[in-house]
């Protein structure tokens, strides 16, 4: 089956792009207050998505070919650690390893005494040994554990698309 770079650089970006929004999706409709791991799961979507989108718009113009290839190689890189995170995180979860010892979800910064206290009141530490949502439920992946498979299956994607030699 030949699949083109051109294709493999539009399936990593959408689905990408259909992972973080979901995941973002879940925090705000859902009132999922992301974890400290969970922020940093999302680093690779937000270098990885650009990459992809470039290469993707470079392969469509007809860019040397060795841009492309080299921009879906970084991209493979990228959801690689982004694999390595997902795991982490999904053992942290299961008990397999320890989770980071300073953990809790991200917050704006207080302007004043006033807001400070507020803050302070209304505070609401997300543990990153905890999963929020299990899929099936009960016994399934977490939300980290899902990452690391999306992940995977992008890194697959963009490594596929850097190692083919022609479209």
């Amino acid at each position: 089956m030949t699949v083109s770079r051109r294709l493999l650089a539009a399936f990593i970006f959408v689905v990408g792009l259909a992972t973080i929004l979901g995941a973002w999706g879940f925090q705000l409709i859902g009132n999922y207050v992301p974890c400290e791991l969970c922020l940093k799961e999302r680093i690779p979507y937000y270098v990885g998505l650009p990459l992809a989108l470039i290469a993707f718009i470079a392969i469509v113009a007809n860019a040397p070919a060795w841009v492309g290839r080299t921009l879906l190689g970084i991209v493979a890189i990228v959801f690689v650690c982004g694999i390595g995170l997902g795991v982490y995180h999904a053992g942290a979860e299961w008990a397999w390893w320890p989770g980071p010892s300073s953990c809790g979800g991200g917050g704006s910064a207080a302007s004043t005494t006033g807001d400070l206290l507020n803050q302070l009141n209304n505070i609401h530490v997300v543990s990153c040994t905890d999963a929020a949502f299990r899929f099936p439920a009960g016994w399934g992946l977490s939300f980290a554990g899902w990452n690391a498979v999306v992940s995977l299956v992008l890194a697959i994607a963009a490594a596929w698309g850097a190692a083919k030699q022609a479209d």
